[in-house]
């Protein structure tokens, strides 16, 4: 018993701003993850040189790489913020390419 009450608890607002990092991190990771993985399959689909069925095939299943990779890299950002605008980027270059396509996301 007298250790449980030898612990330290760090402060509210410490453990507060972990909580909101962590919550931020996972929000972009699997949020923006999914948008980028979205666009990428989109993007992929129409752009890889192979039959049109073989193609989505493709950038369907390259897309969960592609959602897997974001979620590890928005844990792996030493920041939180730089986790999001990454993924944002990344996301923006991707619906930049669909448009310049024609096919607007």
């Amino acid at each position: 018993m007298a250790a449980a009450a030898d612990r330290v608890r760090p402060p509210r607002a410490a453990e507060a701003r972990r909580v909101a990092g962590i919550v931020t991190r996972l929000l972009a990771g699997v949020g923006g993850g999914y948008a980028v993985a979205g666009l990428a399959d989109a993007w992929l689909a129409t752009s890889l040189p192979m039959p049109r069925v073989e193609a989505v095939l493709t950038s369907g299943m390259l897309s969960f790489v592609i959602l897997a990779v974001c979620i590890v890299f928005a844990f792996a950002a030493r920041q939180a913020w730089r986790a999001a605008a990454g993924i944002a980027i990344l996301a923006a270059i991707l619906a930049g390419l669909l448009w310049l396509q024609g096919h607007a996301p």
